[in-house]
């Protein structure tokens, strides 16, 4: 295999952040006063304040515009088509550049590769309906969230208990769903539920439907924020889904084999995030390495001394490790094989990798890697949160053991 990265993926790479740079940041200069405080960043019950959800909205219609917002969604839908081995140098470039996320940044300029955005999982609708609400989509004014987590079924998704019941025009739906990004500020949702118990019961990922809803109908309800380590709110919720009506012509794909859709994100979806991990570690090793070349004590620089170099060169060698895992999977991935045991492991490797590189670059920055001002407590506590979603590291590992005894050795 060739590492080397396409020029054209390059050039999309740098174009992305010229348009960070020259739209997003001056937007988080001008609104300092709203973004730099918790207190001004959420409303009391932990949402984003209405200031700052159309800051976002202002960002992903102007990186619609640009051409970057698309890039990853299917051609067939009107995206950009750009395959893994892209994916994972924009996301790593991306995150690089800015390091640990903002409320603007990351997901708002290029959203999720699955659940925003031209999903690939709106090519399941029937065409008068993806026709319905594919421009809003593209253009960055519509958004949406993914239910499928519940307050019962977290890793284990076949364990879900929504309800989904035939009615005489579709299907009406009950239950709660938990953990779901986005869902305080979508216009649509794609919600998954049990439409025959029985094939549930059996196993296999049977009895499971896909449906695509408008948070704007009856019944659905967005109950609570989630606050996460170190927020005083998120982007993350709890939904609650009260006799929600949704027209038969909304299901996705075939009855009863939606939870195989839900799961056909999962590897553009764990790379994506082993990229950004790769990213933000590179953002903060060089952080590390400048304050090393600057900060004295002794009468040297603290990069003369042997602890600290040992600092320096053990997040080098985590970095370079993890980034040619990253590379691999992205590349068998494109090649179509499945690399199902291998997506498992660069994303728990490089969550991992990611405390660890935050966690010695604060080491290096002593004091100072303490405080708000360098940003990376803020990042070892991001670092923290990666190895819980997209499969925790734990489940990571279960699926990696159990591709090896079921045969799959091969490394």
């Amino acid at each position: 295999m060739d590492f080397a990265v396409p020029q054209d993926v390059q050039d999309v790479a740098d174009g992305l952040l010229t348009f960070v740079d020259r739209f997003v940041a001056p937007l988080e200069e001008r609104n300092r006063h709203l973004l730099d405080s918790e207190r001004t960043l959420y409303t009391p019950d932990g949402r984003l304040v209405p200031e700052v959800v159309d800051l976002r909205r202002q960002v992903r219609m102007a990186s619609a515009e640009a051409g970057f917002y698309t890039l990853f969604a299917p051609e067939e839908l009107g995206g950009g088509g750009l395959d893994e081995i892209a994916l994972v140098h924009v996301q790593e470039t991306l995150n690089r550049h800015t390091g640990p996320r903002r409320p603007l940044l990351h997901e708002v300029v290029v959203p999720s590769v699955f659940t925003n955005g031209l999903s690939p999982l709106l090519t399941h609708l029937r065409p008068e309906v993806l026709e319905k609400h594919r421009d809003r989509i593209a253009s960055g004014e519509a958004t949406l969230c993914f239910a499928l987590s519940e307050p019962g079924a977290g890793s284990d998704a076949t364990g879900i208990s929504t309800r989904a019941e035939r009615t005489a025009n579709g299907w009406r739906l009950t239950g709660e769903k938990q953990w779901i990004t986005n869902a305080a500020y979508a216009d649509l949702a794609f919600v998954f539920a049990v439409t025959d118990p029985q094939a549930q019961a059996a196993g296999r990922g049977g009895g499971i439907t896909g449906f695509l809803v408008d948070t704007a109908t009856a019944g659905f309800e967005v109950t609570s924020q989630i606050p996460v380590m170190g927020h005083l709110g998120s982007h993350i919720s709890t939904v609650s889904l009260t006799g929600v009506e949704v027209p038969d012509d909304h299901v996705l794909g075939e009855v009863g084999r939606g939870l195989r859709l839900a799961m056909g994100g999962i590897s553009k979806g764990r790379l994506s995030m082993s990229s950004m991990c790769v990213g933000l570690a590179r953002w903060a090793l060089e952080r590390a390495v400048e304050y090393a070349n600057t900060r004295k004590a002794f009468g040297t620089v603290i990069g003369d001394h042997g602890a600290v170099q040992h600092h320096l060169a053990e997040m080098a060698m985590d970095i370079y490790a993890v980034k040619s895992l990253v590379a691999r999977t992205a590349w068998l991935v494109t090649t179509g094989e499945k690399a199902i045991k291998e997506t498992s492991i660069t994303k728990a490797a490089a969550t991992e990798m990611l405390g660890r590189v935050m966690d010695r670059s604060m080491q290096v920055h002593g004091a100072m890697g303490l405080t708000n001002e360098m940003r990376l407590e803020e990042g070892l506590r991001f670092a923290r949160t990666l190895r819980i979603p997209d499969g925790t590291s734990e489940i990571q590992r279960r699926t990696i053991a159990r591709r090896l005894l079921d045969g799959d050795v091969a490394l």
